[in-house]
């Protein structure tokens, strides 16, 4: 019902065998090219700000441009870049494009590495200068540095202070920017430390170039920068030389899948789009470790290194209810089991009466759960069919022509129309729009009788429930609108990835603050805030605890959805309204092997998560409690 900001995606290809080989065997020296298109394209879902790409030769000369980067902004971006990459090929003759000599000595883009970014804004940054990959140029081709990542750091501060620390001036105080400076400074002490020891033995002049070039170890660079970062991430970079590396996070938070085969290696954000775009199995792509790097070296050769000790194993469970496209084989049965565990509660929500009761979505990821909340009430029915059956075994047959014809009830009940462009601003009116995003399936309920079910993946900030979706579905004038999360309630901010950061964004919270203010507990808000403020001094690598969690742990779940219900619910609508959420322990039965659900349960998994939801509690009490 409310888009969340997705995660970034990332793309990289490295060609393992000459240009002149894909030629022959596939017809199109472009084959590199061509899955990066398609390797980008397929993860669409994880970029709707910006795109960009980055491309090295292998075997430019002196002279000659060796590192080529295109980047554009919106939902278009994709197509714009590549369009800008294959307009460069178009004043060729058939002919020039199969001349691999003109081809590999002077056409852009045609080259042997490929890294693409997909980017969704976690800062609300925007512009083409935010658009990665991100790039610091040199005459040296091995100092040349391009990277991307789909990531969050919760300290850029304590990085930024770092590298000015040392002497540099960063131009930009965004994240990557900073980490660009900082990775760069890195590789130049790196390369430097190879040109003394080529001076040593008797090199000059090309001799020492590719001495620096056979022998750079990127892993020293990650293992002196990495121990600085918070966050959750998936880091890549691009030398232009011809090295590369993908880094995970030591927590698991974010995930990375790379595939490698003779001809090609391929990393992705996610493991169906490798499956795809090279028609492999599931087995045959690998999930990047917890502080794990894949690195390849100039000829391609790859290795897996620890860069940083695995921390406690805290994979993001957002990217399985709801980042991540469901085609993937695990993600799908997760979704499904979301649905399916949420069997009971629903039932005991409409009064175990399946006869009156409309079971349907709203458009959008919560599709496969739906599914798997009607295998569920399948499940459950037989069950009823079942003991009636047995219970009478001498009935007749219309009894059991009747009892063998009852059905879960599900319907198509809204349809997504136009998504409405905000061009008239007065509230009042615009709230009228938003009335008329989803067109309504008439007849699918019958009037003050049947009860109406729809199952989303999320409720967040309620915004649209309110102003939209309730009285949508009041339109059928069902006795009992019973709205489903098929995730725990979404009570803390997300500081790995979601451009999801102050309090009074979440409709649970806001609901908790109304309960505390109803029973007159106020003194706990201002314990609370006390509490935050002594924490702010401790260092940023400190744990501490998550003062949040005590503004909710006054309430059962049941209590904070019914003050859902009253701050969302329209004063025209004629329906009940219930909320049903499945609690955490329910989210790990169906999701058992990514627990990062600190979104729902408060438990950061690294220390500046729990100092950024403190400081975010302060800024509430400071900006918005008081006023």
């Amino acid at each position: 019902m409310e888009p969340l900001k997705h995660e970034c995606g990332i793309a990289q290809i490295r060609l393992r065998k000459p240009l002149s080989y894909y030629q022959q065997k596939y017809g199109t020296w472009m084959y590199g090219l061509n899955k990066l298109y398609l390797l980008m394209e397929k993860q669409h879902n994880r970029g709707q700000d910006g795109a960009g790409l980055a491309v090295v030769k292998l075997n430019s000369k002196p002279g000659d441009e060796y590192l080529f980067r295109e980047r554009a902004l919106g939902a278009s971006a994709i197509k714009e870049i590549f369009d800008a990459v294959y307009h460069q090929f178009n004043s060729l003759t058939s002919e020039q494009l199969e001349d691999l000599d003109l081809v590999e000595g002077e056409l852009p883009f045609a080259g042997e590495c490929y890294m693409g970014h997909l980017r969704y804004s976690t800062t609300g940054k925007s512009g083409i200068t935010f658009v990665h990959p991100m790039t610091r140029r040199s005459n040296w081709r091995a100092k040349c540095l391009s990277i991307c990542g789909n990531f969050n750091l919760t300290n850029v501060d304590g990085v930024f202070d770092n590298i000015t620390a040392v002497g540099q001036h960063p131009r930009h105080v965004s994240d990557m920017h900073i980490l660009l400076e900082q990775l760069g400074h890195r590789l130049d002490r790196e390369v430097e430390r190879l040109y003394k020891a080529g001076y040593q033995h008797g090199l000059r002049g090309m001799d020492i170039t590719h001495y620096i070039e056979e022998r750079i170890d990127l892993s020293n660079i990650l293992k002196e920068c990495s121990p600085l970062w918070d966050g959750g991430y998936v880091m890549c970079g691009l030398t232009g030389s011809g090295e590369s590396y993908t880094m995970r996070d030591p927590w698991g938070i974010r995930p990375a899948f790379y595939y490698i085969d003779d001809e090609i290696i391929v990393v992705a954000s996610e493991r169906p789009v490798i499956q795809t775009v090279m028609n492999v199995t599931y087995d045959k792509v690998t999930e990047l470790k917890p502080g794990e790097a894949l690195f390849i070296n100039k000829d391609g050769e790859p290795r897996l290194k620890q860069i940083a000790d695995p921390k406690q194993f805290k994979p993001c469970s957002f990217e399985r209810i709801y980042f991540s496209r469901g085609s993937d084989r695990d993600i799908y049965k997760e979704r499904k089991a979301l649905g399916f565990n949420l069997t009971e509660p629903i039932l005991k929500a409409v009064g175990y009466d399946m006869d009156h009761t409309v079971f349907s979505f709203i458009p959008n990821t919560a599709e496969v759960a739906y599914y798997g909340m009607l295998e569920g009430l399948n499940a459950h029915l037989n069950e009823e069919k079942f003991d009636a059956i047995k219970a009478n075994p001498s009935m007749s047959d219309e009894e059991l022509k009747c009892i063998l014809a009852r059905k879960v009830r599900s319907e198509k009940v809204a349809i997504k129309d136009i998504k409405l462009r905000t061009f008239i601003s007065e509230a009042k009116s615009r709230n009228d729009l938003a009335t008329h995003v989803y067109d309504i399936t008439y007849g699918t309920v019958e009037r003050g009788v049947d009860n109406l079910v729809v199952i989303d993946d999320s409720i967040v900030r309620g915004t649209t429930l309110r102003q939209s979706i309730l009285s949508i579905l009041d339109r059928l004038t069902p006795k009992k609108i019973v709205v489903v999360s098929s995730c725990p309630q979404v009570r803390y901010p997300d500081y790995y990835g979601i451009d999801m950061s102050k309090m009074r964004e979440f409709i649970a919270f806001r609901a908790a603050i109304a309960l505390i203010k109803e029973r007159g507990m106020q003194a706990l808000l201002e314990q609370q805030y006390q509490r935050a403020l002594e924490l702010s001094s401790e260092g940023w690598s400190v744990e501490v605890e998550n003062v949040v969690k005590a503004i909710y742990a006054p309430f059962t779940i049941e209590e904070i959805s019914a003050k859902i219900v009253d701050l969302l619910r329209p004063e025209d609508l004629g329906a009940e309204v219930e909320l049903v959420y499945p609690s955490i322990e329910e989210l790990h039965k169906s999701i058992p092997n990514h627990l990062g659900d600190w979104y729902f349960s408060g438990d950061y998994p690294t220390p500046g998560g729990s100092h950024l939801v403190n400081k975010a509690f302060i800024d509430y009490m400071e900006q918005d409690y008081k006023k």
